[in-house]
């Protein structure tokens, strides 16, 4: 996940709240990568490492275990960057412009200038991420399924030339619900409409007042459509049983408001939200523990990709060890 800052109820149910649920059935490397953030921030890099303790203060707080997986930071790895060299030297430039995010970013994000080997080849960057843990499987949803197709193909490249070093990764699809932000868009950073997951309780119930709901219901005693509304889309992803069906039943006859159906999907958001909360004040209070942690975490990650980089430099001929020249 690239550190960006404090994360958002997207993040948690679009990735996170999977992860947490992975830990007991794989081993799992979860990676903070800060250099992939410098593939389009690369001019000012200040906030890099304060959004990376943010980012680690989520993850932890959601229920990331240091003791069931691997929780490190990219650049503490410095395998990663050493293995995406070595793919960069076999890997054709039509296929890292041939993915789709690449132009479709170039054409959406008009501050910045995108022009750079680094924009482009941060498919490449991702690529190595994976290959260096030798990843059975990558949990993604479908927005990423080409990236892991550019890996495995990445993968049988590399195998061809140089024999079997990389498995070749499975797309592990999660599910993904439709999370709406508070204007009814897509929940991103980028529009300004999240809900963060370290909000207190009065800034989520302010943001839910402002909240966008269906547009066909203008009066009081207009009937609604909780598929079509915003608010109930929230409802149908973090409340109880009872209270979706009552909030489709009083929403389709009028016999609730708006107002009213809003607090109680921020009575659900409040309830997911506390215990989090309450597990990220001791992170906040000492930023310390969770870089330990990170640190920890990047030693493991170390080790097992020096085991996988051995075996590249053998497979091509660059081993670091000297050895008799064959007669």
């Amino acid at each position: 996940m690239r550190p960006t800052g404090k994360l958002h109820l997207g993040n948690f149910v679009g990735a996170l709240q999977n992860w947490v649920g992975m830990q007991d059935k794989y081993e799992c490397y979860f990676c903070v990568v800060d250099w992939h953030a410098l593939t389009t921030d690369y001019a000012d890099t200040s906030k890099v490492k304060e959004n990376s303790l943010e980012v680690a203060f989520d993850w932890l707080a959601a229920g990331l275990d240091p003791e069931k997986s691997v929780i490190f930071m990219q650049s503490h790895v410095p395998a990663h960057a050493e293995l995406h060299l070595l793919l960069s030297m076999i890997t054709p430039l039509g296929w890292l412009e041939r993915v789709p995010t690449y132009k479709e970013q170039r054409d959406n994000i008009r501050d910045k200038d995108l022009g750079t080997y680094g924009f482009l080849g941060y498919p490449l960057l991702q690529a190595a991420d994976i290959l260096v843990y030798k990843a059975d499987a990558v949990p993604v949803g479908e927005d990423q399924v080409a990236h892991i197709e550019i890996t495995r193909e990445i993968a049988r490249r590399f195998n061809g030339f140089y024999g079997e070093v990389f498995p070749e990764p499975q797309t592990l699809l999660t599910p993904a619900a439709k999370l709406p932000g508070t204007d009814g868009r897509k929940m991103s950073k980028s529009y300004g409409n999240t809900i963060q997951l370290a909000d207190p309780e009065p800034v989520i119930r302010q943001k839910l007042k402002t909240m966008v709901t269906d547009p066909a219901r203008v009066r009081r005693s207009d009937p609604g459509n909780p598929d079509v509304c915003p608010v109930g889309d929230l409802h149908k992803i973090f409340s109880s049983k009872e209270t979706i069906a009552k909030v489709d039943a009083g929403c389709r006859s009028a016999g609730i408001g708006c107002i009213e159906c809003k607090s109680w999907a921020a009575d659900a958001l409040v309830q997911l939200l506390n215990p989090m909360q309450e597990r990220r004040k001791k992170f906040e209070a000492n930023p310390r523990l969770a870089w330990d942690i990170l640190e920890a975490g990047s030693e493991r990650a170390r080790k097992t990709t020096g085991e996988t980089m051995k075996d590249v430099r053998a497979s091509m001929g660059m081993s670091l060890e000297y050895e008799e020249p064959k007669s």
